[in-house]
């Protein structure tokens, strides 16, 4: 059996990790809300390291910018001082993730070669660093698409770049909570002890919380939320109009601006609904103290949610509270990992709860 102290450090590591993502999520929607992600068009992974540190170096950047579509279309008689204000929010999105690249493979190296790493978390933690590596090279096959034939990167490479952040966040934060787990005392708990239906449900809420935020990918790379910022109706109505109006149909969810929106709408509030009933049938039955206080956590998040969401909206996409919501969704994804994890070994349910009446 590994050290205690061992397997507490590991997942400490493992966290600041997963709070480094959050951070760059964040920060990655940022850039996209201020039209900053095109502003460096070279991909210098070692190099790109250091900003312009003269005239001649920002004088040379800015050139290069004012050679893309977006620039002539979208920033066209920018000034420089301009361009530096979005040129930041690149830069520190890029740096970000080159930091955690080195906070992830640096103590993963160290862990691994010095024989710290339990042999169970090889396996996976290799696996998140091969998609840390995959992770670096979507990020400029999705700026790509924005420099040379359109004005904006594509939607698509957009939404695959941030569900690959997600999947590394929740890879890491999974085997995070499975570490803390075997340093709890619950020598009483066993698998199956709370029934598998809990498992599903909290299953499905992360699905839905999955597509829920891919959609919101899509409103953010066709800028959708700019349109219909009215709630609940859009236009006036139920179904805008238009909804249907590419052919085929399917590309409507991704292309069509009424389309990406209402789909983004009905998954939260389908979403915030499951969430809801969960809570509702766990607030009724006899469940463990820890899976009790997850379910409080993952009904008190998505509430937030929907209001940062309709905030969003109806104020017509203000950065901070925008960046606030895609902060919450990151969150409310939280809420429900540790809500499944927390039923991952489900302790005996509880005698000693009080049963709704």
């Amino acid at each position: 059996m590994e050290p205690r102290g061992r397997l507490g450090t590991i997942a400490a590591w493992l966290f600041a990790c997963c709070g480094l993502i959050f951070l760059m999520v964040v920060i990655g929607g940022i850039t996209r809300l201020t039209l900053s992600g095109l502003s460096i068009t070279e991909w210098r992974p070692v190099v790109g390291i250091v900003p312009p540190l003269s005239a001649a170096d920002w004088a040379s950047e800015f050139a290069r910018y004012q050679q893309i579509p977006e620039y002539r279309i979208v920033h066209y008689g920018m000034t420089l001082e301009e361009f530096k204000s979005i040129y930041w929010w690149e830069y520190a999105h890029r740096l970000l993730g080159r930091l955690i690249g080195v906070a992830f493979a640096g103590p993963f190296a160290w862990f691994l070669v010095r024989g710290r790493l339990p042999r169970r978390l090889v396996a996976p933690l290799c696996g998140v660093l091969l998609l840390g590596f995959a992770q670096g090279g979507l990020g400029w096959y999705m700026v790509a698409s924005g420099l040379a034939d359109r004005p904006e990167v594509s939607q698509y490479r957009l939404v695959a770049h941030l569900a690959l952040a997600l999947l590394i966040y929740s890879t890491i934060l999974w085997v995070a909570l499975g570490i803390v787990s075997t340093l709890l005392p619950h020598p009483q708990a066993r698998e199956g002890r709370v029934g598998a239906g809990w498992r599903r449900a909290a299953e499905a809420v992360i699905g839905l919380i999955g597509l829920t935020i891919a959609a919101g990918g899509f409103v953010a790379g066709t800028r959708a939320g700019l349109t219909y910022n009215t709630f609940p109706l859009m236009d006036g109505r139920l179904v805008p109009e238009g909804y249907a109006q590419l052919h085929p149909f399917v590309l409507n969810w991704f292309e069509n601006i009424a389309a990406v929106q209402l789909d983004h709408r009905l998954l939260a509030l389908a979403t915030a609904v499951v969430v809801l009933l969960v809570w509702w049938a766990g607030w009724r039955a006899l469940l463990p103290r820890p899976v009790r206080v997850a379910l409080y956590g993952v009904i008190a998040v998505s509430a937030l949610q929907v209001a940062l969401g309709i905030a969003t909206l109806v104020l017509v996409v203000p950065v901070p509270i925008a960046a606030a919501h895609q902060a919450g969704a990151v969150l409310l994804l939280t809420a429900a990992i540790v809500f499944r994890h927390t039923l991952r070994r489900g302790a005996p349910m509880d005698a000693k709860a009080r049963a709704p009446i």
